[in-house]
């Protein structure tokens, strides 16, 4: 059960002559940062069976890392983020504030996962509201489900780090306002869903995570973490998609063994937790 419509089962596809797998593409500012980071996260990614995509921007440094970043998958509980966005952004193009009720189901869904919350709002929203939203934060890649079920929008790394770049830095979409709402509920996750991107961070970051983990028919479980990295001269995003993982724990050793790979070569490491 998604968003309060069943999933559907996808039909297998034929098995068919396997591409070759895409290769991550990094560039840099700073002077070997590029090929120390692809070097490192290919490396990372060995031994994972995971169908892995990922972008990666740091600020400071001028650095963004990719694999398959338009890739969709099903989003699992990180739309919740998008659905906060979307919420906040109505309410600003109505010059009000959330009330109280909405304040409170949002913070359910971004720092406890609630998913009854998050199909409070999203019916709340509908989704001319939600595609709208989408328009406005060049998210094209990301796509509704026909049937209403939240937790089967298709995401891409790249919408991703589109979103997580509006909640870190002035825009026109989204207020200094909303966007602070937004930061301070992805701070508070509680520890028992902490896994992820913060794997590996500088001790000194301030963290800012989402994670989504759902399992269907098709493509095994999906595991995904996007996160923010900021203070003390870190200004960084990394989201991390996948799918095709055999069991939850193994879609988030993959995108741990990523996430450790980026904050090694961005910023000095702190030991993971989870």
């Amino acid at each position: 059960m998604v968003g309060g419509v069943l999933a559907p089962a996808a039909l297998a596809a034929s098995p068919a002559t396997a591409a070759p797998a895409p290769a991550v593409s990094c560039a840099s500012d700073r002077a070997g940062l590029a090929a120390e980071l692809s070097k490192d996260i290919t490396a990372a990614l060995e031994g994972h069976r995971s169908t892995t995509a990922l972008a990666v921007q740091d600020h400071r440094t001028h650095t963004s890392c990719t694999l398959r970043p338009t890739q969709q998958v099903d989003s699992a509980s990180v739309v919740k983020v998008t659905v906060l966005a979307a919420l906040l952004w109505d309410a600003q193009k109505a010059d009000r504030p959330l009330t109280r009720h909405e304040g409170e189901l949002s913070t359910a869904m971004i720092t406890e996962s609630d998913n009854d919350a998050t199909s409070e709002l999203w019916d709340r929203l509908g989704p001319a509201k939600v595609k709208g939203f989408l328009k406005a934060a060049g998210m094209t890649r990301t796509a509704l489900d026909a049937k209403g079920a939240w937790g089967l929008t298709q995401i891409t790394a790249h919408d991703e780090q589109r979103l997580l770049t509006l909640v870190t830095a002035r825009n026109k979409v989204l207020d200094d306002r909303s966007r602070t709402f937004v930061l301070e509920r992805m701070r508070k996750v509680v520890p028992e869903q902490r896994w992820g991107v913060p794997a590996g961070a500088p001790g000194d970051a301030t963290v800012q995570l989402k994670n989504g983990w759902l399992e269907r028919s098709t493509h095994g479980w999906r595991v995904h973490s996007v996160g923010a990295f900021s203070g003390k001269g870190h200004d960084y995003v990394i989201t991390v998609l996948t799918q095709d993982n055999r069991t939850m724990q193994d879609g988030i050793d993959t995108i741990q063994a990523v996430s450790r790979a980026v904050h090694e070569s961005i910023g000095p490491a702190r030991p993971a937790h989870g």
